[in-house]
């Protein structure tokens, strides 16, 4: 039986992971899941199996198939997810898979347990054929929606049990243009909050004659930091901000970029922010409002002028900035240009990560991928446009990290009717089979 009708076959079995509610930023399901974990590492034959939590956060749960194999791998998955909420949004219930159209819809089946669940089923099938290529370890945590604090120490205390030749990260797939995308890590990221108060108590809103409100100082001050053009307008914001290499702006002028494809997929209403929308997603900074919060947001009328308002923001960042610095550097232009009263707090940040283009490990999955999906049918990005821990094994553990996965441009990661396709997961297994054994060839 091919990996492919194997994987067909028993997909329905992990479906119980997807139907667990295993939400981060509300403490939802998290124990649960995590036992479920180690309940079916130990199904699948683990050589060792540990569930981390004396350092505080969520659980980490690693696991080792010892192989007696010269290379080793190690996966990087989390098992939390976001919350589903809008639930108005989603067709059917996101906490029980269904198949409708050839695709996969449930919370978290393309970010991210959709895609543990296409290695655990590699493993199973791997396992059960007495054929497992490399040794494996599987590092899977449960805080990286809500930023992975806690990962740096978990890795220095455990620092000998993840030793690695590689490590295999999650998220990706094929692309707008159905291109495959492998990439060699992850911008970098600081989230933080903005607040300010004009008064001791709310006002009646008659009194905005002469009283400054705290929501229109908010959006004035955040309005200050950016242009409206998305240029950033913060000193030294770019200090340490990277730049390509002569080999990694090759790379990404190879890769395309389909824009009016983009724009029908997201059904974007404004213009682009750039013109080199590819360039901005690799190695561009970014300053976002995720969220303002002030006043009255109920039914009906209430004429009331706010004395607080505060906002959630993020900076998507260059693989070198320091998340911590930048905080900073906000905060210092807030008050040069005239808003000290608003107050920055940091929530949380991690740095970003690039694999070194000349690893052969990158060379083999670039090989490979073209084996599977067609040699014209393979991008390879220096990093993704999003964010992770990435630089705490890149850095920390000195490995090279590569990311593939199970979506495709339509995915809704964090969305409502998030999803995936069924043929591509079986593709992408596929995949991951060929590659494990060309890594321990």
């Amino acid at each position: 039986m091919s990996i492919e009708e194997y994987v067909n076959e028993n997909l329905a079995d992990y479906y119980d992971l997807l139907r667990l509610k295993t939400i981060a930023a509300q403490d939802i399901g998290i124990v649960q899941t995590s036992e479920w974990l180690v309940k079916k590492f130990q199904q699948l034959g683990a050589t060792r199996v540990e569930k981390w939590d004396e350092l505080g956060g969520n659980p980490i749960v690693f696991a080792e198939f010892a192989a007696n194999k010269a290379q080793t791998v190690l996966f990087y998955n989390h098992y939390d997810t976001q919350p589903a909420e809008p639930l108005e949004r989603w067709t059917s219930d996101p906490f029980e898979p269904v198949i409708r159209d050839g695709k996969i819809f449930a919370r978290g089946i393309s970010d991210d347990k959709g895609e543990l669940i296409a290695r655990l089923l590699l493993l199973q099938y791997l396992q059960e054929k007495g054929e497992l290529p490399v040794n494996v370890k599987f590092f899977v945590e449960g805080e990286e929606e809500i930023g992975s604090a806690h990962i740096n120490e978990y890795i220095a205390a455990h620092r000998e049990k993840l030793n690695a030749d590689v490590c295999i990260w999650e998220g990706g797939g094929k692309n707008e243009v159905e291109k495959f995308q492998i990439t060699g890590g992850l911008r970098g990221i600081v989230a933080f909050e903005v607040t300010v108060e004009t008064a001791d108590y709310d006002l009646h809103s008659s009194l905005a004659s002469y009283a400054e409100s705290a929501p229109w100082r908010l959006v004035q001050g955040l309005a200050s930091l950016r242009d409206v053009n998305g240029n950033i307008l913060i000193a030294d914001f770019y200090k340490d901000a990277d730049q390509l290499t002569e080999n990694e702006e090759k790379i990404l002028q190879t890769n395309t970029f389909d824009q009016a494809e983009v724009q029908k997929t997201t059904g974007l209403k404004r213009p682009f922010l750039t013109a080199d929308p590819k360039r901005a997603l690799v190695n561009g900074a970014t300053l976002t409002i995720n969220g303002i919060t002030t006043g009255y947001q109920e039914t009906g009328v209430k004429t009331v002028l706010p004395r607080f308002a505060s906002a959630k923001l993020d900076c998507r960042l260059t693989p070198n900035q320091d998340p911590k610095r930048i905080a900073k550097v906000i905060q210092a232009q807030l008050e040069k240009n005239g808003f000290a009263d608003l107050k920055v707090r940091y929530i949380v940040g991690q740095k970003g990560f690039r694999t070194d283009l000349n690893s052969s490990y990158a060379q083999k999955a670039f090989a490979v991928a073209q084996k599977i999906y067609g040699a014209d049918q393979v991008c390879y990005l220096p990093n993704a446009s999003g964010a992770g821990p990435a630089y705490a094994f890149g850095d920390g553990l000195n490995l090279p990290v590569l990311s593939v996965g199970v979506g495709y441009a339509k995915s809704n990661d964090h969305g409502a009717d998030e999803n995936i396709r069924l043929s591509d997961f079986l593709q992408a297994t596929n995949y991951l089979n060929e590659l494990l054994h060309e890594f321990g060839c």
